[in-house]
Parts: structure tokens; sequence; C-alpha cells
């Protein structure tokens, strides 16, 4: 008798998924045999539930390895994955910068994911939103329209609203956005110029971009203009003002990168942990965007957090050391 002819008993909402295996079956696996039972959920999915003591066997917790054959009374109790979880309010520490009924802008700290994923379901700025502004869940993603990585930190708008939403996505398409960033970089960066280098993944490292080998690449442009160059100890770093015309994935890391001048604290891209850096030293410095119903300019900035500008305290500036934006 085949796996989808086996039997299962209706115990109600609740109450575990219990399937008899037929007297014919062929012995396999619990894993194996539950991916045959349960087609619609991953084995990875599966085995979770396993190793976390949510399938037993004839009354006992099962292992993955397990064998079960014929007669083998199989329950199962399946859990939501954690993306089903992840899009619940979260009071997640953040500053309001400003806000109107159409739109909220915040100063996102360094170490805060912007939106759930792999890794990070919960405790990000998509959950705090929810808690602040619980509106925010009839609008998709909760309103956010751009992100910034987890280790930078800076200003970012988030819509109330879906048609702000789509009026702000539009402005971004339309470059119109103005984002600037400062950041900090290894080696005697000087002058000013433009990267202007299509971005997409790592051919041979998927949690990297790159723009040397990028896997469908879309264009990519940053503006950039040095304001400094200083050392600490033998190290040299540059302080450099950036600004964005798209708005890619690791754009400005992979840019700088590029430059063969990784940001100070970038590990991924070759920057080093030095000068008291514990993480990249990137901080969006101000933004810039029309309002989604007036269409009045709206402009903001917010000065590095407290960790960047140790770092810049510490480096002895060759000029306009007096400012630190």
């Amino acid at each position: 008798m085949p796996y989808t002819d086996i039997a299962t008993e209706d115990t109600g909402l609740d109450a575990p998924e219990v399937y008899r295996l037929p007297p014919d079956v062929l012995p396999d696996r619990l894993d194996k045999a539950l991916a045959r039972l349960m087609p619609s959920h991953s084995r990875s999915r599966l085995q979770s539930w396993i190793e976390d003591g949510h399938v037993e066997v004839d009354g006992a917790v099962g292992k993955i390895r397990t064998r079960v054959g014929p007669g083998a009374l199989i329950r199962v109790w399946p859990q939501q994955a954690p993306e089903d979880l992840a899009f619940v309010p979260e009071d997640v520490a953040f500053r309001i910068v400003a806000d109107s009924p159409d739109w909220i802008v915040v100063d996102k700290p360094a170490g805060l994911v912007t939106h759930p994923g792999a890794g990070n379901w919960h405790g990000t700025l998509l959950n705090g939103l929810l808690f602040r502004y619980p509106e925010l869940a009839r609008v998709a993603r909760a309103g956010i329209v751009h992100r910034l990585d987890k280790e930078t930190s800076g200003l970012l708008v988030v819509a109330r609203t879906t048609v702000a939403q789509t009026n702000l996505v539009r402005q971004l398409q339309a470059r119109s956005v103005k984002r600037e960033y400062c950041a900090l970089v290894h080696g005697a960066l000087t002058g000013r110029g433009t990267v202007d280098a299509p971005i997409g993944r790592d051919a041979r490292v998927p949690v990297r971009m790159s723009a040397d080998r990028p896997v469908a690449p879309k264009p990519a442009v940053t503006h950039y203009e040095s304001t400094g160059v200083g050392r600490c100890g033998g190290l040299v770093v540059s302080r450099v003002l950036c600004r964005l015309e798209t708005g890619r994935t690791h754009q400005i890391r992979v840019h700088m990168a590029r430059l063969r001048h990784p940001l100070l604290g970038d590990t991924l891209y070759g920057g080093r942990l030095e000068a008291g850096a514990g993480r990249q030293m990137l901080h969006a410095r101000a933004l810039g965007f029309d309002d989604p119903v007036s269409g009045r300019p709206c402009a903001f900035t917010a000065d590095p957090p407290g960790d960047f500008l140790r770092v810049l305290d510490g480096i002895l500036w060759g000029h306009d050391d007096d400012d630190h934006s």
C-alpha cells in the first residue's frame, strides 16, 4: 500500500496529527517516512520538529533515524515556521526622528536588523514599528521601503499608508531620494569621484555582494568625497561622505572595497576591526524626500552614534578634524 493511502485519525483542533502505517509498508527512517506522509512540509522543517520533540512513535519521542515500519503509530504536533510568527509587535529600542500621518523617519541603531529574515525572525525594526504604530500591520512590510544593514546606523523612512509607500518607492526608483552616509575607510583616500559598477551576488561567496563577479547584477552608482585623512598609531584612515544614487545591498561597502579602501571594521569586504571599531564604520547621516501627499521637500540629519564618535576621536586627523559628520 503506498504512503498516500496511509490512514490518518481526526483528533481535533490543537491535537496532534496521527498516522498509522499499514501492514505492508517498508521500514524507513522517521524523517523520510514523515516526508511522504506530510509532503507539503520541507524535510528540514520536519527534521526540526523531530529534533524538538514534536513527533512521537508508539508513544515515545522519535529521533530522525528512528526506524518505523508496519503498524507504527506516529503522532505529529505541527509547529508554525519562524517566518509565520515574524510579523508581531515587539518593544524594540530605536529613535523616532520625526513622523507625519504618512511617514516615519527612524534613526536605526547599529546592531538592529531592519526586517525579519533567516536567523533574525524577532527583535527587528519592523517588530518595533508594529509595536509603536499598530496601523502598519495594514501596510506591506510594515511600511518599510528601504533598508540599512544590521551594523549600519542612521536614517531611513517608513510609510504609514499604502499610498505613501507606493509614492516613496517610486521616488527611490526615480533616484530622487537623497541619502548621504559618513564612512571611515582604510588607507588614504583623497578627492572626490563616482563609482559606477553594477552589483549582484558574489558567485563564490553567497553572503557577499560583488561588483567584480556579480550574479544578476543591477546598476549601482555611489558618489564619494574625502573629508579628511588621519592616523591611529600606524593605521591610516580616511573620512568619506558617500551619496547614493541607487540603493543596492551592501552598495557602499562593495564600492569602497572596489576602490581598495574597505570600510574600517567591515571584515566581510576586507576591512579590519582596528582603531576601536567594533563594526563597519558606516552611518546614514542625511535623508531627503518629497512628502508623498503635499510634495514639499523633507530633509533630516542624524549625528553618528557614540561608538562611531569614539573611533573618530581616537584618530589624529590631518585636516577638517572638527567636523565629525
